[in-house]
């Protein structure tokens, strides 16, 4: 076999276990903002090399539906392949312009979660909004910050808008690295606490303009 021979087969090897890990990804067996096995599992699962593991994270990276944090591992950012001009933006935006959206969507999508809101997607809340608390008076940042995630995708959810969700997931979680550079402590997040559960209120009460207002408070606070 010739070394031509071999490149195109490590690059088909890797262009298969990129598809079998989308295609697990838009099935949501890794849902946006896991965080996938390690390398080594990985090299087992699909019974192939380092090199092709990694060639096949590459991938997935410029497709817009992983991205690889230092030290931590390799999370889900997206479902779907962000093609086209729109999913470049999103994939290479800086925090300023990732923010920007952010707090647009956000006050957009408690207006329609309080309409729209079933009793379950109330209890994900009620059970997001009460882990953030736990967890930021015990001082433990990075599980503050996910069940604050967790508690804004819940609305999101809870908006019963797709696109809307699917913005707001892929912001998030491209966000999350830069939300754990600029919080070293959970002292914002225990001084918001209150602000939250007046918008969890709000969409409770089926009230749209006081969601939309109380979202709007939260969006212009130093986060």
């Amino acid at each position: 076999m010739t070394n031509h021979d071999t490149i195109l087969r490590r690059n088909s090897l890797a262009d298969d276990v990129a598809a079998s890990l989308q295609g697990m990804i838009s099935q949501e067996k890794y849902a946006v903002g896991d965080r996938l096995p390690s390398e080594p599992e990985l090299m087992l699962q699909f019974g192939v090399g380092r090199s092709t593991v990694r060639e096949a994270v590459r991938l997935l990276v410029n497709a817009g539906m992983l991205r690889v944090q230092q030290g931590q591992g390799t999370f889900v950012t997206s479902r779907q392949p962000l093609t086209g001009g729109l999913g470049r933006k999103l994939h290479t935006a800086d925090y300023q312009e990732l923010n920007e959206v952010r707090l647009l969507l956000e006050v957009k999508i408690a207006e329609k979660a309080a309409l729209n809101r079933t009793k379950d997607d109330l209890t994900r809340m009620k059970t997001y909004l009460r882990a953030r608390e736990k967890f930021a008076k015990a001082g433990n940042v990075d599980a503050t910050m996910q069940a604050d995630v967790h508690f804004h995708t819940s609305i999101a959810v809870a908006s019963k808008n797709s696109i809307m969700l699917e913005l707001y997931q892929t912001i998030a979680t491209h966000m999350l690295q830069s939300f754990k550079d600029r919080h070293k402590d959970t002292s914002d997040f225990i001084g918001t606490q209150s602000m939250h559960k007046a918008l969890l209120d709000a969409i409770v009460d089926q009230n749209p303009a006081d969601a939309l207002l109380w979202a709007t408070r939260i969006s212009t606070h130093s986060r």
